[in-house]
């Protein structure tokens, strides 16, 4: 009997319209547990470098993590894996709410989906049936208008995945939005475009099948010991969401300001965080499935008026990206480019850089257009013409550095981009171990690879090797600080759980003690962090077979060569290169970046 998950994974070819069931064995699961883990396996298992990633051949997969469905706090996650339209490399989108535990309710661990539907459908899921409907009268609407319609057919208990305009017109950097108005978002490296070229407009999953446990009593103490914990550590979180601390952020000098050219935005900091969004808005917390904390924020109404939003709040990222990054301090505007973002199925995140990418542009000349910094007006603008590649958008929606190439004369030089992967909002001259994250991170550049900046700030991992305490702006010890961290986030991916668990002090070992009273399924913590190092480099082996290697291992030339002038990082240039060398020796790399595992890989596809 399996415990804590299906063992089954649906394989769907919509050319044919074909729809299998495959069991999944119980050794490939403690090999690579489910989530991101099991989809670079399956990738790796049907790679081909000439198939590009719009093509409809191309496989994409929805794999639940291996905890996800189960009463372990914040195991909702589920990985969206594929070859990134945007980057060309390997892509892991992971995204909360409640679809990845419904899909396992459901009775299936994943989906695995290639082909090309004729004309737009939807995938139905349920324990009694899988099927391809017709969506034609879906297609063109945005997320949550399709969302409605399928709840209003389906009825309320289904939970959808859905792309909008920017999917369906192929955008490099359109998303999947999960459950509608107050739901979750699979944003980085343009998922929502491969479902479009796919003609597949939404997924549908329904189902109540409360997934076995090996030890239920065991499992449910430890949780019932440990959420005191969890709760005290993420507070904050709680009471003000992601985007609650904007002004401690922008004291760091980790907050971007202006293309990441700036150093401060205190004033802008303050109009912008979680604290003005309570004063200005009335706010309920929203939370993903089995989570504790409910760091999601729904907007109820502005206060004082009377009119409903029923939209979500902006997170961190979002708050950071349409504030701070385009010099815009006013919180409507922020609130309103989220929800449009939503709505029309953008990545919040590449597409702020995008726009403070065409405002530096226009500052210096290189376009016609007049963008000014921080208007509210152009930036709302520019969201539709971007899901809609009208003008201008056309050429934004392939994402900065694809836009810096067409549009030449040195525009290259403000794509703030790793792998042609956009930034998030967290400057790597803040906390230097980021910048050898963002350097080597297998989807480009990207925080949530390594998260190492926690640890920077003084908390404390139990179970991870780190020193006793780190100056953030120096590069001692940030290399292997960097490879424990994506080692131990490929851990939570695989598993299903959301990071935001490291602030409330829980560890290796709890993840490990989890994993057994769960699934049965039974690991050292040694032997899961070992797990998550060859999960991060088989994902490596997927890169270097797509062609990257040291060349690519490097941060935009203004990380590298501008130091902010005022504020907590003022100064600080990391050193990419020496810590680059540090952390290919850790990994037991060549210099050239090639992990051993990688050649044998290439050899044995000649």
């Amino acid at each position: 009997m399996r415990y804590g998950y299906r063992g089954r994974l649906l394989y769907i070819n919509l050319t044919e319209r074909k729809i299998e069931v495959n069991e999944l064995s119980e050794s490939i699961v403690k090999q690579y547990l489910l989530g991101s883990g099991l989809g670079i396996k399956i990738l790796l298992d049907n790679f081909d470098k000439d198939l590009s990633p719009l093509d409809p051949d191309a496989p994409m997969l929805f794999i639940s993590g291996l905890l996800t469905g189960t009463p372990v706090p914040t195991a909702s996650k589920l990985s969206v894996c594929l070859r990134s339209p945007l980057t060309g490399i390997w892509d892991e989108s992971t995204v909360g709410g409640d679809f990845g535990a419904f899909l396992k309710f459901a009775g299936y661990d994943g989906i695995y989906i290639t082909g090309k539907a004729e004309k737009p459908v939807y995938i139905f899921i349920s324990k009694d049936e899988v099927k391809i409907e017709d969506a034609t009268d879906l297609w063109g609407k945005d997320t949550y208008a399709t969302n409605d319609i399928l709840k209003e057919k389906y009825g309320a208990d289904i939970k959808v995945a859905s792309i909008g305009p920017a999917g369906e017109n192929l955008v490099k950097i359109a998303s999947i939005n999960i459950e509608g108005r107050v739901g979750r978002a699979a944003g980085r490296g343009g998922p929502g475009a491969v479902m479009g070229s796919k003609n597949l407009k939404a997924i549908v999953v329904t189902g109540r099948d409360v997934l076995p446990l090996y030890d239920k009593k065991g499992l449910m103490e430890s949780i019932k010991n440990l959420v005191p914990q969890i709760k005290s550590g993420t507070e904050s979180l709680t009471l003000f969401g992601t985007v609650g601390g904007m002004v401690k952020v922008d004291k760091t000098g980790d907050l971007p300001v202006k293309n990441f050219y700036g150093s401060l935005f205190t004033e802008g900091a303050a109009k912008t965080s979680g604290m003005a969004i309570a004063e200005e808005y009335e706010v309920k917390n929203y939370r993903c499935y089995a989570c504790p904390i409910a760091c999601g924020k729904h907007l109820v109404r502005k206060k004082g008026f009377p009119e409903e939003l029923e939209i979500a709040g902006p997170e961190y990222e979002t708050g950071a990206g349409f504030g701070a990054l385009i010099l815009n301090d006013d919180l409507e505007t922020i609130v309103w480019a989220n929800d449009l973002c939503n709505r029309l199925g953008l990545d919040t995140i590449s597409t702020s850089m995008v726009i403070a990418f065409a405002m530096e542009l226009s500052e210096k000349g290189l376009i016609d257009e007049d963008i000014p910094w921080g208007d509210g007006e152009k930036i709302l603008s520019l969201i539709e013409d971007i899901a809609y590649r009208r003008e201008l958008g056309d050429t934004l929606a392939e994402g900065t550095r694809k836009a810096s190439q067409e549009i030449g004369h040195g525009a290259e030089e403000y794509s703030i981009d790793v792998k042609g992967l956009e930034l998030p909002m967290h400057d790597p001259r803040a906390f230097t171990s980021m910048a050898i994250n963002y350097a080597t991170g297998n989807r480009g550049g990207c925080h949530l690879e390594s998260l190492s900046y926690y640890a920077e700030q003084g908390l404390k991992l139990p179970g991870i090797k780190m020193k006793e305490s780190y100056d953030p702006h120096s590069d001692e010890g940030k290399a292997e600080l960097a490879v424990n961290m994506q080692n131990y986030m490929n851990v939570y991916n695989a598993l299903g759980l959301c990071k935001f668990l490291i602030r409330g002090n829980i560890g290796i070992t709890h993840l490990a003690e989890w994993l057994k009273l769960a699934t049965g399924i039974e690991f050292t913590p040694d032997e899961l962090l070992k797990t998550g190092e060859r999960l991060f480099n088989l994902k490596r082996v997927y890169n270097v077979s797509l062609g990257i290697s040291r060349k690519d291992d490097l941060l935009p030339p203004r990380i590298m060569t501008w130091a902010r002038e005022e504020g907590g990082a003022k100064g600080v240039i990391p050193h990419i290169g020496k810590m680059l060398n540090e952390y290919y020796k850790l990994r037991g790399w060549s210099e050239e970046g090639l992990p051993v595992s990688c050649l044998a890989y290439k050899k044995e596809k000649q």
